[in-house]
């Protein structure tokens, strides 16, 4: 019997392993076809477009943030200029199905960390700001925790933390009811004034791409 099960086990991987190959193929063809131009041909992002790395983050953020842009609970406040123009990129991938692919072979990919752009903040100050605030949903080294619906922030685009904290702040990002992930990040931005979210900032760029 346990050679049965055994045996039906790993038919069973063997079956799921072709699926899951064929999904990040057709991620990557969706992904070259739609984000490439300005995500960077290895999801590495463009500070100068302030598009953020998407290499090594959660498949599941970057899913739910790709329908979030589709259904209109992001990209449509206004002054949102980045979201503006990512909305209309996510609407053109053809379906659920495709979301779900680029978001896994994003994932696959191995995290690249982007170079520092600001300067002012203080990066000791910073972790005690990330450990008293930020810590308990992002992770101790800011790997993220899909289990709270958290993404990595180690390695990412400091210009591009800033905009979207700000855009929080704002009112440009978590203001539709139904995006409740967003919501409680937009209260959570509020707790941290200019200077503290540089020290942070400066933390996070001490910090390896997970």
């Amino acid at each position: 019997m346990k050679a049965i099960f055994s045996a039906l086990l790993l038919t069973g991987v063997a079956a799921v392993m072709p699926a899951q190959a064929a999904d990040t193929a057709q991620g990557k063809a969706l992904f070259d076809a739609t984000c490439v131009a300005c995500h960077g041909a290895a999801g590495e992002g463009n500070p100068a477009l302030n598009a953020p790395a998407l290499a090594g983050q959660q498949e599941a953020y970057i899913q739910r943030q790709l329908i979030n842009f589709r259904t209109d609970l992001r990209g449509t406040a206004p002054g949102d200029a980045g979201g503006a123009m990512m909305a209309p990129m996510a609407k053109a991938l053809p379906d659920d199905a495709a979301v779900t692919a680029v978001a896994q072979y994003l994932a696959s990919l191995p995290a690249v960390k982007a170079s520092a752009t600001l300067s002012g903040g203080d990066a000791a100050q910073g972790l005690k700001l990330y450990q008293s605030k930020c810590g308990s949903c992002h992770g101790g080294k800011a790997e993220g925790n899909p289990a709270l619906n958290s993404p990595a922030l180690a390695g990412q685009s400091d210009s591009y933390l800033q905009t979207q904290f700000n855009n929080f702040k704002q009112g440009k990002r978590g203001y539709q009811q139904q995006d409740k992930f967003g919501r409680q990040m937009k209260m959570m931005a509020n707790t941290l004034n200019e200077q503290e979210l540089q020290d942070v900032l400066a933390y996070l760029n001490t910090l390896a791409a997970n």
